[in-house]
């Protein structure tokens, strides 16, 4: 529980900003003191993202002011912020993989001795600061031989090393197992017990509930209030961050599979480096069932969903979609047989950024009727199709004719949910479905999965939420190190053995 009479320590004034067509932040003013985790709740388009990058300096605000340890601040960058002890630790971690821990974290701020860096000095810091905040890593060890909760601990040590006080953590479990994040709010609450102030970014209520001191919620780029951890609820949350009451639980009957529509046996993928990413995995998914795939992110899941797509090549192994063999087929070829595919990466391979909403939402028909009349692009009805789905999707922009780069991450993660979910499918993959959705989304979502399971199409939701595969899954596969370890039925998958799975135990 934070003081009362704690000081405050980073204060925000009327911040405003405006984009084209856009009123990101309208006058917010928010308090963090000395010492709290201060919870940042939003609808994706809410403004936590443009409100953080103001008060990092990547944006300077329209209107408003920035007061820090009670000084009124002009920051014009970053490291006008860091100077002033702010640190930020982003949901992509920002580590180079081939270097040490501690050449990470002197990366910008490096140690001399004459003209060579001094490596020892640095070893030596970053040793003393895991000890001091109980931030368990070695600093001679390489990063890309790290898991994700211990590259997270360093990008923590990395903004401590430039003697940040107060830290934003933007969707710091978005990577982590729940065993993971339990020891990730351990560290949170060793810091702010030694004066650290911390802005946690989530979506995952649950997650607030049990590490916040104060939750603050942004709706519409206006801050409308300020709740008490101790007394509100999942739902409570929910209703003030959508402006609405929302289901958080996944609304599903029975599942009543049929035939097999997904067949994969004995896949091996390799990765981008030419390694074994996917090892001789074997699985079913059948109509009228949702399959899911839990586990930590980076155990194979992005190669597996890209081979069955035909984004990634098939070193050995048979994917067979209703009795077709696909193995190595074209992206188009597998669409045609009637796949819908949520990629992980959805700028990359979910959209084309300078198209228009409207065309992005027909990039895998616009050569077939009604689109297309041969060569001749039929513009009015992919635009009237367009805006059709930009409002049953509550797609957050100006018009159909903005540019795709343009919207919030979870916007982006919408126009894709629309246009797969908009034509007849037989196979739904979605991957990483919800990734930055705001929870009113997520429950229109969910119950879209749903809807297509019911309708009889087989479902594949790969996803590092657990609480997302546990909510949906008729059937949960977890996978480690390139393979399936275990399937279990929904009544079988506890969280607790979930979890132990997933961080390589034999549960």
């Amino acid at each position: 529980m934070i003081d009362k009479d704690a000081p405050i320590v980073l204060e925000t004034k009327g911040m405003t900003k405006r984009f084209p067509g856009v009123l990101a932040n309208d006058h917010v003013d928010l308090k963090l003191y000395k010492g709290e985790i201060l919870a940042l709740l939003g609808e994706n388009g809410a403004g936590k993202s443009t409100l953080m990058n103001m008060i990092y300096g990547l944006y300077h605000p329209d209107e408003g002011e920035i007061w820090i340890k009670g000084q009124n601040v002009r920051l014009n960058d970053p490291g006008d912020a860091i100077s002033r002890g702010i640190g930020m630790v982003h949901q992509h971690f920002q580590l180079v993989p081939v270097m040490t821990v501690a050449e990470n974290v002197m990366l910008g701020a490096e140690i001399t001795r004459g003209i060579h860096l001094d490596q020892r000095t640095a070893v030596k810091k970053v040793r003393e600061l895991s000890q001091q905040y109980g931030l368990e890593v070695d600093p001679t060890a390489v990063i890309e031989d790290l898991p994700v909760g211990t590259q997270q601990r360093v990008e923590i040590i990395k903004a401590l090393y430039r003697n940040a006080d107060i830290l934003i953590l933007d969707e710091p479990t978005a990577v982590l197992t729940p065993q993971e994040a339990n020891e990730l709010f351990r560290i949170m609450r060793d810091l702010t017990a030694q004066g650290v102030s911390i802005i946690f970014i989530t979506h995952k209520l649950k997650e607030v509930l049990a590490v916040a001191d104060r939750v603050g919620v942004l709706r519409g780029g206006q801050y409308v209030g300020t709740a008490d951890p101790q007394t509100a609820t999942e739902a409570s949350l929910a209703e003030l961050m959508v402006g609405r009451k929302v289901i958080l639980q996944v609304d599903k009957s029975k599942a009543h599979p049929g035939d097999v529509v997904l067949r994969v046996e004995d896949l091996v993928v390799e990765d981008d480096r030419g390694q074994i990413a996917v090892e001789k995995l074997s699985l079913e998914v059948r109509a009228g069932e949702i399959l899911g795939v839990a586990g930590v992110q980076g155990n194979g899941q992005r190669e597996f969903v890209e081979a069955l797509t035909g984004l990634r090549p098939v070193v050995s192994g048979k994917v067979a979609i209703a009795g077709q063999d696909v193995t190595n087929a074209a992206p188009r070829t597998v669409t045609e047989l009637g796949v819908a595919h949520i990629p992980e990466d959805r700028e990359k391979h979910g959209l084309v950024m300078s198209y228009t909403l409207a065309d992005n939402m027909v990039l895998n028909r616009y050569y077939q009727k009604p689109y297309a009349n041969g060569i001749i692009l039929n513009q009015d009805r992919i635009d009237r199709d367009g805006v059709a789905l930009v409002e049953k999707y509550d797609v957050r922009t100006p018009s159909v004719y903005t540019p795709a780069s343009s919207l919030s991450g979870g916007n982006k993660q919408k126009v894709i949910v629309a246009r797969e979910f908009s034509r007849e499918t037989k196979l739904l993959i979605a991957n990483q479905p919800t990734r930055g959705i705001d929870v009113g989304s997520i429950e229109f979502i969910h119950n879209q999965i749903v809807d297509q399971r019911d309708s009889g199409v087989a479902v594949l939701v790969v996803s590092a939420e657990l609480d997302e595969v546990l909510g949906l899954a008729d059937r949960v596969a977890v996978m480690f190190d390139g393979r399936i370890v275990k399937i279990l039925p929904i009544a079988e998958a506890t969280r607790e053995r979930v979890g132990l799975l997933m961080a390589g135990s034999d549960a």
